[in-house]
């Protein structure tokens, strides 16, 4: 059995098969609500508050460095290319993160990690990767093209409960992980010399630092699609509100998880018909980017 859905490529038959509803935005909008959004906020939040300590730079985010928009290259190629379900889509998230990483740091590394210079590559390679998305998409058939652009828009809707439930325990076990990776983070703040003095191998703990944070984010964008700036603004949220001299990574999972939650409320309840969460996101981010842009211009000029 299937839908009949139309579009602007005309009517298109959707078989039901569980994984594809999951990428059409189709099911249990609560069961999303309930256990999608705080997974999905707090694995956000965090990857946004490790690459941005470790290039000492607030627009380090992984939707500005290029690392969200390469984890839905790599959903989008296994959705179009391979016809993959959405195991198979979050397989091609992480791959494709971790080699938009790749990419990113070996342009960037001199000697080191130099947060200006991550931040001018990344935004190169995001604008590079839009246009890749927007190029498969258009050679994508119907079916596959409305799914993958529905679930781009970030959307918290269509979830299963099985695979909530399963990208949660993925957050919780990479939570988990960072947890224990805290302390050398902390060290790599200071400096690798110092951390090398306090025993703490500073090439592999950034290596570690970064799988983690992009694992975070391409579960993430694999379970709702990429949602944009809540990396970037729940860390400096939380610290601010902590006056914490450091980003908080607990305080940054919290705020995260609220974050979106409330994003998602809006999207959902405040909108006549209701927008993608991603929606809300984008307008309220860009706000944030904007005066984020200016304050930092303003400490150059001093």
């Amino acid at each position: 059995s299937g839908t009949t859905v139309s579009t602007k490529f005309g009517d298109v038959d959707v078989p039901e098969d569980p994984q594809r509803v999951v990428a059409l935005g189709w099911g249990d909008a609560e069961t999303a609500l309930a256990l999608g959004v705080q997974p999905v906020g707090a694995a956000l939040a965090v990857s946004g508050a490790l690459f941005q300590s470790l290039t000492d730079n607030p627009l380090g985010s992984p939707d500005i460095i290029g690392f969200t928009s390469g984890s839905y290259t790599g959903a989008i190629l296994a959705l179009t290319v391979l016809g993959a379900g959405l195991d198979g889509a979050a397989v091609g998230a992480l791959v494709g993160g971790l080699a938009t990483a790749a990419v990113v740091l070996a342009l960037t590394y001199r000697r080191g990690i130099e947060g200006f210079r991550l931040v001018i590559v990344g935004i190169g390679v995001t604008a590079m990767l839009t246009a890749v998305n927007q190029w498969l998409l258009l050679r994508a058939q119907a079916e596959v093209a409305m799914s993958a652009s529905i679930w781009g828009a970030g959307s918290l809707a269509g979830s299963t409960r099985e695979a909530m439930l399963l990208a949660a325990a993925g957050v919780v076990l990479l939570l988990v992980l960072v947890a224990m990776a805290s302390a050398a983070l902390r060290q790599l703040e200071l400096g690798d010399d110092i951390a090398r003095s306090h025993g703490v191998r500073a090439g592999g703990a950034r290596l570690a630092v970064v799988v983690l944070g992009v694992a975070l984010v391409a579960l993430a964008v694999a379970t709702s699609g990429p949602i944009a700036f809540v990396a970037l603004t729940a860390p400096q949220i939380a610290a601010r509100l902590l006056r914490s001299p450091g980003l908080p990574l607990a305080g940054s999972a919290l705020t995260g998880a609220f974050l979106l939650l409330g994003a998602d409320l809006v999207a959902q309840y405040a909108v006549p018909g209701g927008v993608p969460v991603g929606t809300v996101t984008i307008v309220l981010g860009g706000a944030y980017l904007v005066v984020l842009l200016i304050r930092e211009a303003r400490k150059k000029s001093w």
